[in-house]
């Protein structure tokens, strides 16, 4: 399993929310760029780099993403906001190795499966949970769509990846939502990234168990709950 720092930016900040509200901010750092250095001196291969004011329709951080993409020497997934063509194609034009699709995809798979389909192993479908429900718009819209469901209508499309992320446990650090990421692994045709409550390497340890691909991290390497050497150590790949 491979553990991927997040670095997600709001108003030009490395930033970390807990349980998926936008003002419940823990963290605010003021250089992402050395945020992200610092991720890569510690022995991680992976970025996950999120535009939380895209996301959310607050303006966006895109010069400081493509700085990201510019300057540091670590593959990179980048989402938040992206919900046309000519947003996907540029991030992968940037030089983003995948691209992370979330509202869109959800409220339009059809859009996400003709996509994936022209850039097949780029795009990675992000399905934020709660309450069993699918969250769209930075967390802010509740949908009646079931996760299961969402999967089996895009069961054919070429994804990289299927992210879950349990929104009530974000940034807690108090266990991750096993039932539902163990479902996602039994009904996910792509390999599982899971988000979410994360605090202790025992918590890594169970979603590897449970036949997770990857793990994104925040609150946890940023409180310095997790040594980041140590969970680029073992998790590098």
């Amino acid at each position: 399993m491979l553990a991927i720092p997040a670095i997600d930016l709001r108003d030009r900040h490395c930033v970390q929310l807990v349980g998926g509200e936008y003002d419940a901010e823990s963290v605010r750092l003021d250089d992402p760029v050395a945020v992200a250095r610092r991720w890569a001196a510690a022995g991680f291969t992976r970025l996950h780099v999120v535009d939380l004011d895209a996301a959310t329709g607050r303006g966006d951080n895109r010069d400081l993403v493509r700085e990201l993409l510019r300057t540091v020497t670590l593959r990179i997934q980048v989402g938040g906001g992206v919900r046309d063509d000519d947003a996907l194609n540029g991030w992968l034009d940037e030089g983003a190795e995948q691209v992370i699709i979330g509202t869109r995809g959800v409220e339009d798979p059809s859009w996400l499966l003709e996509q994936a389909s022209l850039a097949p192993g780029r795009l990675i479908l992000a399905a934020d949970v709660r309450d069993r429900s699918v969250v769209s718009k930075g967390w802010t819209a509740r949908t009646k769509r079931r996760l299961p469901d969402l999967i089996a209508e895009l069961r054919d499309a070429p994804l990289a990846g299927l992210l879950v992320t349990a929104v009530h446990k974000e940034g807690k650090m108090e266990g991750t939502d096993l039932p539902l990421i163990e479902e996602a692994v039994g009904d996910s045709p792509w390999p599982v990234l899971a988000s979410g409550g994360v605090g202790t390497m025992q918590d890594l340890r169970n979603l590897e168990d449970r036949g997770v691909a990857a793990v994104v991290l925040g609150m946890s390497l940023y409180t310095e709950a997790l040594d980041p050497r140590v969970v680029a150590e073992e998790f590098a790949r």
